[in-house]
């Protein structure tokens, strides 16, 4: 019974060594007798007893390797410390497993002294604003270097660039200038734009001022003239009308007797409001022969007196 148990086991041993299932995410490396055989792919596969062995395992989904930090010089001797991550696939799992120790470790290595090469060539505002051509740069050149390692490096990302203590409040201390330099401009933009305004608005003013006055004047003059034309078309018509009138029988009669009228009735206001004493013509003659006479009387009786005495 001790027998048939152990051969049992054996048996059972025998299928285990002889039966071998890869996952789908795996390809096994196959030695037979410390020798390359094969690669076995995803699937049922049978293996020699004893003979034949699972030398490598590899996973081959994508992998994600994190880049310690470290320190790079840029062109512009500026200290940084820049970390990363490197996605890399295993393609052929022979080279995986035979070209190269641990391909994890050198690839995290290789990405590192990469790094490096490729931050030197940049100054370090360009390794802020060129972070998509410097990951590129690094993938490239990874990539080449590792295909003889059986793998395909695809992405390489940075995740920090951090300058020096240092560094960083030079960088704050040239910032704040930036901004305080964009704060000037944009107050004497707005000083210039204020001032343009003003003086635009000054100059539509004086504009405005100067059409109204023109155009006031242009009314008054527009008025003036149809003043004039309808006066002079009221004397025009009058004219007319007393030439008609004249015409007729009695009509220098009738025009002299309205002459006289206006004529007493002027001398009647002007002798009513004037200041000085106003008479006739007339009787202003009357009124010097009056006083001559009384200046002659004067003068007469004057030396008489003077004898009597």
């Amino acid at each position: 019974m001790f027998v048939l148990t152990i051969a049992f086991l054996f048996i059972l041993f025998i299928l285990y060594k002889l039966m071998l299932i890869v996952p789908m995410r795996e390809v096994h490396v196959i030695e037979r007798l410390g020798k390359f055989r094969t690669v076995l792919e995803p699937g049922f596969h049978f293996l020699v007893p004893f003979v034949d062995r699972v030398a490598y395992r590899h996973d081959t989904r994508e992998e994600v390797l994190d880049v310690p930090p470290q320190s790079c010089i840029s062109k512009d001797n500026t200290q940084l410390e820049v970390d990363g991550l490197v996605y890399l696939k295993v393609m052929d799992g022979k080279l995986a497993s035979y070209g190269i120790e641990n391909y994890r470790r050198a690839a995290v290595n290789l990405a590192q002294t990469t790094m490096r090469s490729e931050i030197g060539k940049l100054t370090l505002s360009q390794t802020f604003s060129e972070r998509d051509s410097l990951n590129e740069s690094i993938v490239r050149e990874i990539d080449k270097a590792s295909d003889p390692w059986g793998i395909k490096v695809l992405r390489y990302e940075i995740k920090n660039i951090t300058p020096s203590r240092h560094v960083i409040h030079t960088l704050e201390k040239q910032m704040e200038a930036e901004r305080s330099k964009r704060a000037e401009i944009t107050l004497a933009n707005a000083e210039k734009a204020a001032m343009i305004n003003m003086s635009q608005g000054e100059r539509q003013e004086a504009i405005n001022l100067s059409e109204g006055q023109k155009q006031r004047r242009i009314n008054e003059a527009l008025g003036t003239g149809q003043e004039i034309s309808i006066v002079a078309n009221a004397k025009a018509e009058g004219m007319e009308m007393i030439c008609k009138a004249l015409a007729i029988n009695g009509g220098n009669d009738a025009m002299n007797m309205l002459l006289k009228e206006q004529f007493i009735g002027q001398v009647g206001k002007i002798l009513t409001e004037a200041q000085v004493s106003v008479v006739p013509a007339e009787m202003a003659k009357l009124e010097g022969f009056f006083e001559g006479m009384e200046q002659v009387t004067h003068a007469v009786s004057s030396p008489s007196a003077k004898g009597a005495r």
